[in-house]
């Protein structure tokens, strides 16, 4: 579950300050993230099992975008600055070939000021529904055009894109990338495995 910390002058810090603080403590295992406020929440690491379902499904995309070449994928420890100035790091995110290439190279360097075209969430024993899906609504009020929200514990999943924001509970099954990732299926239920 993540927190929000409250340090004196943290909420003033600007883009380059808040990924110098970042960088100082990535070595120590820390993850952080900025809301739309300029609060700064810290992510707590995820567990094995949770490490793993992420690697799962971040190498499912990876190996669909090498067939298609249509963009880039990046992982967990990948933070994009908002157009609402939130700097959110999804699980896995995707962005078009063309948009990515739009952004300065100096710029990408940093927490690129860029909205991925898609996220993937997944869910953590210790995280919650609504949580993540108020992540969801805020990466699609971003230009997110495809999120997919998982939870392997329920083995469950939600689809969300600008013209839906409040999906129904799927249960696990193929799940595809729809038109903005053309092509992509995978199968959650051999994807995400128990291995607890």
């Amino acid at each position: 579950m993540s927190q929000v910390l409250n340090i004196p002058t943290m909420d003033t810090m600007n883009d380059d300050e808040f990924f110098a603080f970042c960088e100082a403590n990535r070595r120590n295992g820390m993850h952080f993230e900025r809301d739309k406020y300029g609060r700064i929440i810290f992510m707590s690491p995820t567990g094995s099992v949770g490490g793993h379902n992420d690697g799962e499904i971040f190498v499912e995309i990876k190996l669909w975008n090498r067939g298609t070449n249509q963009g880039f994928v990046f992982p967990s420890s990948t933070g994009f600055t908002l157009p609402d100035k939130s700097i959110k790091s999804p699980d896995v995110a995707w962005i078009r070939r063309e948009r990515w290439e739009q952004v300065p190279s100096a710029l990408r360097k940093k927490f690129a000021p860029i909205c991925p075209d898609f996220v993937v969430e997944v869910i953590s024993e210790s995280d919650t529904w609504s949580e993540h899906v108020d992540k969801m609504k805020e990466w699609v009020a971003n230009g997110c055009q495809l999120g997919w929200l998982i939870d392997p514990n329920e083995k469950t999943y939600m689809i969300f894109n600008p013209q839906n924001t409040n999906p129904e509970k799927q249960p696990f099954g193929v799940i595809n990338g729809g038109t903005v990732l053309e092509g992509l299926e995978i199968d959650l239920t051999t994807v995400f495995e128990d291995i607890d």
